[in-house]
């Protein structure tokens, strides 16, 4: 018996072994990350087309098309026309999530046109700044120094400074009126996925936007002119503490965009002319950027991107544009950014779930020397990048939401709007700091639109990067 015992023993184990040679995706070392990923909603607004309510990537080749990009991690992304409007591909672009200070984008498209002049100067005070997020990305405001409103606007396209944003807020009559005209503007965009909370993007309950919502702010905020050049600008100077004595001297900021920028292992884009990224606990790396090739015009949103390599979200985002170029006239549009409402003529472009997302407060309708990224690829690693300085400006032509635009190409010169950009989290939950001298490498943000119920620390910008002197820019977190 025991002779028996120890052949059946044998070849049992030889029949197990057997099995996972053969049959590898059963054995132990099954990749079971995506099972700990959280999957977006099973219904979702079809808003801009039927295809893009659907979860999943969503995209229709054509002969010749090339195929998506491998390995692309984001939780949600959309590849778009800005001139046509045209959606070439997408995947589950209305998932409403953490928008990180992506969402400083909406914020200057409301609130730009009204602070005019830009040389307009304004005395910060103690009371404006009391409001700024615990850890929060700053750009180095002080009390009782005085700065231009176009100081102020660099400080939060290049730094993404939640100091800035609350300045400017009170400016503009304060955080809750801020905060109201937000949403009211996306509710006139048809961004109905965004729920505005906070105006600098720092995660706050309820919080959301989505990759479609963010993409059609983009491209509302691209059609003003001092939008285009702040969201272009590679690096400027801010004005430092003013000493008793002494000359008010300034301090180079620089934007942290790294598709204008570059970094190590990061490339300038070619043809990039913007818009914004953004980093939170809650919400990831986020991202919209908008770039020129061979005379079209391309906007890529990126959301919270789970790929563990340094600058994810860039990389991703860089390789959807290269598709997006190699791919258009190639491939049918699943969906269409539509118009705002106030251009809107009910030629059903809408879909299901075209109504505001829960939560959302209903509306009515509605000169430090800077440089831009250029595209010369000069010694200095600037790289080649387009600045968008001539006027994209709206038409309406046969119901379709239309850009014209002139793509001038500006000579060599200093960023100026930066934004929050990826980092490399070590812990869901810790403070993560934003492209500053200070900043540190704080947990893979790991964590679900779902909790945007609670309140996480927001560090806007590039920890991996290099920021402002440390000495003239607190550490960055939005």
């Amino acid at each position: 018996m025991p002779a028996l015992k120890k052949i059946a023993l044998t070849i049992t184990s030889a029949a197990l072994l057997s099995g996972f040679v053969l049959s590898p995706a059963a054995a132990a070392d099954k990749d079971t990350s995506d099972d700990k990923q959280p999957k977006p909603p099973s219904t979702m607004s079809s808003l801009g087309g039927e295809q893009l309510g659907k979860a999943g990537t969503q995209v229709n080749l054509g002969p010749g098309a090339p195929v998506l990009p491998k390995k692309l991690s984001g939780r949600s992304w959309i590849v778009a026309d800005a001139e046509s409007g045209d959606v070439l591909a997408a995947h589950n672009s209305h998932w409403r999530l953490p928008p990180a200070s992506t969402l400083k984008m909406l914020f200057a498209d409301t609130v730009l046109p009204a602070l005019q002049p830009t040389t307009l100067a304004h005395k910060v005070t103690e009371n404006e700044l009391s409001g700024v997020g615990e850890g929060s990305s700053l750009v180095g405001i002080k009390e009782d120094h005085t700065y231009t409103v176009h100081d102020l606007w660099l400080g939060v396209f290049l730094r993404s400074g939640n100091d800035a944003v609350h300045v400017l807020s009170e400016m503009y009559g304060g955080v809750q009126k801020t905060v109201d005209a937000m949403q009211a503007h996306a509710e006139e965009l048809q961004a109905l996925d965004t729920v505005v909370v906070s105006p600098d993007g720092y995660d706050a309950p309820r919080q959301v936007s989505s990759a479609y919502d963010l993409t059609l702010i983009a491209r509302s905020g691209l059609q003003k002119k001092d939008f285009r050049e702040y969201a272009a600008t590679a690096s400027a100077d801010f004005p430092g503490e003013k000493k008793k004595g002494k000359k008010r001297e300034s301090f180079e900021i620089s934007n942290t965009n790294r598709l204008i920028t570059g970094d190590i292992g990061v490339d300038p884009y070619q043809g990039i002319a913007g818009v914004k990224n953004g980093y939170t606990t809650h919400a990831g790396n986020t991202f919209t950027g908008v770039a020129e090739r061979n005379g079209k015009v391309l906007l890529v949103t990126v959301m919270n991107p789970s790929a563990e390599e340094s600058h994810a979200v860039y990389k991703e985002a860089a390789h959807l544009l290269d598709w997006g170029f190699a791919a258009s006239g190639k491939v049918t549009p699943v969906g269409q950014l539509v118009p705002p409402r106030s251009l809107d003529t009910g030629t059903g472009i809408g879909g299901k779930g075209a109504t505001p997302a829960a939560g959302a407060v209903q509306g009515p309708g509605g000169k430090a020397e800077a440089t831009h990224a250029s595209a010369s690829n000069g010694s200095s690693g600037v790289g080649t990048a387009l600045a968008i300085i001539g006027g994209l400006l709206v038409v309406l032509a046969a119901a379709v939401f239309l850009v014209n635009r002139r793509w001038p190409m500006a000579g060599r010169t200093r960023g100026t709007e930066t934004d929050a950009t990826e980092t490399d989290a070590t812990a869901a939950g810790t403070k993560d700091a934003e492209d500053t001298g200070t900043a540190q490498h704080t947990g893979k943000a790991g964590k679900s639109a779902e909790d945007t119920g609670e309140a996480g620390k927001d560090v806007e910008g590039d920890p991996e990067g290099a920021g402002a002197t440390a000495s003239a820019a607190p550490t960055d977190k939005s």
